[in-house]
């Protein structure tokens, strides 16, 4: 059919009046409802108050009883084992300015759709202090949860994630989604073993993580040998060796298996990238996913049931472009987005 005079006129007459909040579709106006005020109106990406993913904030010393989901800062790297700088990752990804608001992938507007707020950093008592940051992480999340809300953080080295199972798997151990370049399921280095290199396996022995529902994706480097936790206590390995041989349908469906239907947590470590999508990081491993890649990962796991997760190691003095600290918080913004359709939000509906 050739394009006509008569055909543009029609779609003038459909589309000339409208802003750009305007849809044809009523699913897509439902979500520009959301979005976009009276006028076409929405508000600008790169004004007024940084937050997590453009979140309204909120005091974290205040009352949280009304959220579904709170995103919190955790800038500590003191159990970092090659280069620092990721407690500056917090303050890159709130710098991000735009990600999001809508997820092609599910049709959804997580920010929109669920009570979310930033409710700022974990207020550390000390800089030097490692034990006494992780008891701070803890004692920040119990609030959290004692609130009937879901704790979503952004790191941060990988051992914040230690204290956060500590609260979460208390009553019960729960299971794990871990994507990263390590398996952080190493002993004591040098007197310390609350590394960033260790937190599972200090999770696994706390009684908080159970290693039979834990799938690690991603793994790869020369420390291999030294993650022997992992594979002895049960947990599931997926070297990124094996991604393209097994594929991601494959990998995901793994995934949902050994999580079940229990309580999950999601750690995602920005290093599971690549370097050439994430140089920005303290312990960076050449031969790892794509963004592509990892948001594929991500958006498949839809409908489990987790309770909480992190994004950490975004170390972006390492990383001119920000592409780092973008990726960081496009993947914080999957997860939001899966997280959506977790049973603890359903039920949480107020």
């Amino acid at each position: 059919m050739a394009w006509t005079p008569e055909k543009l006129d029609a779609l003038r007459a459909q589309f000339d009046a409208k802003t750009g909040g305007d849809m044809i579709n009523p699913r897509y106006q439902e979500i520009a409802n959301h979005i976009f005020s009276q006028g076409g109106n929405r508000p600008a990406p790169y004004a007024g108050f940084p937050t997590l993913l453009d979140a309204p904030s909120r005091d974290g010393t205040g009352a949280l009883d009304d959220l579904q989901v709170a995103l919190y800062g955790m800038p500590m790297d003191l159990a970092v084992t090659n280069r620092n700088g990721s407690r500056f990752g917090p303050r890159a990804l709130r710098a991000i300015e735009r990600v999001g608001p809508y997820n092609d992938a599910h049709g959804t507007a997580p920010l929109h759709q669920m009570r979310v707020a930033d409710i700022g950093d974990v207020p550390f008592r000390s800089r030097f202090d490692l034990a006494k940051c992780h008891a701070d992480i803890e004692s920040f999340v119990e609030r959290i949860v004692a609130a009937g809300v879901v704790p979503v953080g952004v790191g941060g080295d990988h051992s914040v994630s230690h204290p956060v199972l500590r609260v979460l798997g208390r009553d019960r151990p729960v299971g794990m989604i871990h994507i990263d370049a390590h398996c952080d399921t190493g002993g004591a280095y040098e007197g310390e073993k609350f590394h960033h290199g260790g937190p599972f396996r200090n999770a696994v022995l706390d009684g908080v993580l159970d290693p039979e529902r834990t799938i690690q994706i991603g793994i790869r480097g020369a420390a291999g040998y030294i993650w022997e936790f992992s594979e002895l206590s049960g947990m599931t390995v997926i070297e990124a060796r094996e991604i393209g041989e097994m594929g991601l349908a494959a990998i995901i469906d793994r995934a949902r298996r050994v999580v079940g239907d229990g309580p999950t947590y999601f750690s995602f470590d920005i290093d599971s990238l690549d370097p050439a999508f994430a140089p920005g990081t303290g312990t960076p491993e050449i031969g790892g996913l794509t963004t592509r890649e990892a948001m594929a990962l991500i958006r498949g796991l839809k409908g489990i049931n987790f309770v909480g997760g992190d994004v950490v190691e975004v170390a972006p003095a390492y990383d001119a472009t920000t592409n780092t600290a973008h990726a960081g918080a496009q993947m914080l913004f999957e997860f939001l987005s899966v997280l959506q359709f977790a049973p603890v939000i359903a039920h949480s509906a107020k």
